[in-house]
């Protein structure tokens, strides 16, 4: 059988991608391998410890800090979110999705929290891009890949999103990546915190998540792996942020749909976190294990997730993570919970074998479906 080392190798050989670092956790043994190097062009090897802006694998952990607010009752998934966020206090919807963002009616019901959790709320990305309304994510909110020093601090930017309209009315359809930056203003009004001093507070320190944050300090830099896209001709990739870039500094927007930055073992703390049900590995609950279950469990019905196949390839979503519902693949196993990132990463936990996943490279995916190299990381870390 093909090993992980090999497995990622394959990939790194032709010079497309620089580096990777993947690990598999199973049954109290762990398997992590590093290759490649942390920049394009050769210098510092990859190791286990290398840091990576790990995007949308963000959105499992701000899911997890919206139920722990949940479980001390700050929080209720049914309430509707306008008393901590009056900017959506009445939102509008467009009368059609294809319809101009002047031509809105009243939204039917008001935005709750499960709404956000459930990516059902009426913000987001649907299959086509070219709708009026979803332009204005892209404009206005800065969505889309991460870019922490272009994005305007949480009031200004929830004053933006009030300005725009829903695209469907609250829990008709899912939408992609929006209600998770939305979720991080929540958490922080209703904390009375920053989001990166809940996060840290609430979930890193109790799991050891040493690395993780919002910004990589300057005693780090030397971890941190560089970012780039690939080109369409196949030639050597293009820089898109430097470990001295965008990440560097304190951020105006620290974005609870893909702006942290972490390593393979502190995801894999995260994880282990989710399969114990809710406890740290010192025995500290950080959640119940119903609260876990809420966040694992598929919430869409069959058209919801059609609407999403851009995305979801068929699976279902939880609480800031897709569900697999059907042995759709080889790698699908009914019950898998995590996500992909657009930066090149994936982490995900699958209940029934007690298996951790993680994958994290420098290269940004191309679209919205998994590369080849994910692919091979799932049938090897699936026994597929």
């Amino acid at each position: 059988m093909t090993g992980l080392r090999e497995v990622l190798e394959a990939h790194v050989r032709d010079g497309a991608l620089p580096g990777a670092v993947a690990l598999v956790a199973r049954e109290g043994r762990t398997e992590c391998v590093a290759v490649g190097d942390a920049e394009a062009g050769g210098g510092t090897p990859m190791a286990r410890d290398s840091l990576f802006r790990i995007a949308s694998l963000t959105k499992p952990v701000t899911a997890a800090a919206v139920m722990v607010l949940v479980e001390e009752d700050r929080l209720e998934l049914d309430a509707p979110v306008r008393r901590w966020l009056p900017e959506l206090a009445s939102p509008v919807v467009v009368r059609t999705p294809r319809s101009p963002v002047d031509d809105v009616v009243p939204a039917v019901r008001p935005i709750t929290v499960e709404d956000l959790l459930s990516f059902r709320a009426g913000y987001g990305f649907p299959s086509d891009f070219s709708l009026p309304a979803v332009g204005l994510l892209f404009g206005e909110l800065r969505q889309g890949p991460p870019q922490p020093r272009h994005v305007p601090p949480p009031d200004e930017w929830m004053a933006a999103l009030a300005r725009i309209p829903l695209l469907y009315q609250p829990g008709e359809a899912w939408l992609y990546h929006t209600c998770s930056d939305i979720l991080g203003v929540l958490i922080a009004r209703v904390s009375g915190r920053p989001l990166p001093e809940f996060l840290a507070e609430r979930i890193f320190v109790p799991l050891g998540m040493e690395d993780t944050g919002f910004t990589v300090p300057g005693d780090r830099l030397h971890r941190f792996t560089g970012y780039y896209r690939g080109r369409p001709d196949g030639g050597p990739p293009e820089p898109v942020d430097a470990p001295d870039g965008q990440w560097s500094r304190p951020v105006a927007f620290p974005s609870g749909g893909g702006g942290l930055v972490s390593t393979a073992d502190d995801w894999c703390a995260f994880g282990r976190m989710l399969l114990a049900g809710g406890r740290a590995a010192d025995g500290r609950a950080l959640l119940t294990p119903g609260s876990v279950r809420q966040m694992m469990t598929d919430r869409l019905t069959p058209a919801q997730r059609a609407g999403g196949e851009l995305f979801l390839e068929g699976q279902g979503w939880g609480f800031g993570g897709s569900v697999d519902v059907e042995p759709r693949d080889p790698w699908n196993v009914p019950g898998r919970y995590g996500w992909i990132g657009g930066t090149g990463t994936a982490a995900h936990v699958v209940p029934s074998t007690g298996t951790v996943t993680v994958l994290l490279t420098q290269l940004e995916l191309g679209g919205p479906n998994p590369p080849a190299l994910m692919r091979d990381f799932w049938r090897y870390a699936t026994g597929a």
